[in-house]
């Protein structure tokens, strides 16, 4: 077994990041458990409740002409009434679920009324896990919006789209053709981290729609570049691989608002396979000439 005395900083800091990007949220108890006695514990507990005598039913009542007689016995019944049964927790259903996040949406006539609104907003599961809502950062004004699928652990961490790796990558990508985040107004169509870092599921983007659409319409670009697969298969509506949908404009709507937008390949993509940089490369360069046109 390796100690962390026997690691480098930076073989340190890499093996945390590898924890952080699977999910792993807590390293240590607070306090030390013995999970083999709770084992042993467990074991004895089911093996005393089976050598245990079997419990009596009460006695039915008898029936007597037709009606039901209570049953009878030398102590008094106790005559207090049974407590009433607590009724399930149950949880928002996803139509209502949408629809409060499009009235939310809607109502807001800002980015900050946006943002307020979303972070009141409880009716989608994802919340419940990460630690901060990651709305959108930069410049609106500038016509630009980078959309990605949805926060990592480290976005999660600081609260911001593309921090950590991912950030530096983009960064990279961005200033190939002259901008940076700056320069840009960038966002996720998920705003709050799956658990794990896992895709989001369909009634999970159902319900954040409104919300990325709505910033689409405040917002106002006139050109969106959409980064991976979950991303293009969102705003496109097919079932293609961003390989198939990469480096081709199509129109999107949202809340009204037409914008050209081209889909290209994920940071992670890149960084998970360095043969796809040149395939964004063509993709960069073909959203750089429509920008500048």
């Amino acid at each position: 077994m390796i100690s962390a005395n026997d690691l480098s900083a930076s073989e340190l800091a890499a093996l945390l990041a590898f924890h952080a990007e699977a999910g792993v949220e807590w390293l240590l108890e607070d306090e030390p458990v013995d999970r083999l006695a709770e084992f042993e514990a467990m074991k004895a507990k089911r093996a005393d409740a089976r050598a245990a005598p079997p419990v009596r039913q009460a006695t039915p009542p008898e029936v007597q002409g037709g009606r039901v007689q209570p049953a009878t016995s030398g102590k008094a019944r106790d005559a207090r009434p049974a407590a009433p049964s607590v009724p399930p927790t149950v949880a928002i259903p996803d139509e209502q679920a949408v629809s409060e996040a499009r009235f939310a949406a809607e109502s807001a006539r800002s980015l900050a009324e946006l943002r307020t609104a979303m972070e009141a907003f409880t009716g989608c599961n994802l919340k419940n896990s990460a630690r901060n809502l990651v709305f959108a950062d930069g410049n609106a004004a500038s016509g630009i919006m980078v959309v990605g699928p949805m926060p990592y652990a480290e976005d999660d961490r600081d609260g911001q789209p593309f921090a950590g790796r991912h950030g530096d990558m983009l960064e990279r990508m961005l200033s190939g053709i002259g901008l940076s985040r700056s320069d840009i107004l960038l966002t996720n169509v998920v705003p709050w981290r799956p658990p794990g870092n896992r895709v989001p599921s369909g009634r999970e983007a159902d319900i954040c729609r409104p919300f990325i659409e709505r910033q689409i319409a405040l917002a106002e670009p006139r050109h969106m570049l959409l980064l991976g697969n979950f991303t293009a298969r969102f705003f496109f509506g097919t079932n293609e691989t961003i390989h198939q949908t990469r480096g081709q404009w199509r129109e999107l709507s949202a809340g009204g608002h037409l914008v050209p937008a081209l889909a290209t390949l994920h940071p992670q993509d890149l960084i998970s396979a360095p043969v796809n940089k040149r395939f964004a490369w063509q993709d960069l360069l073909a959203f750089k000439a429509r920008i500048s046109g």
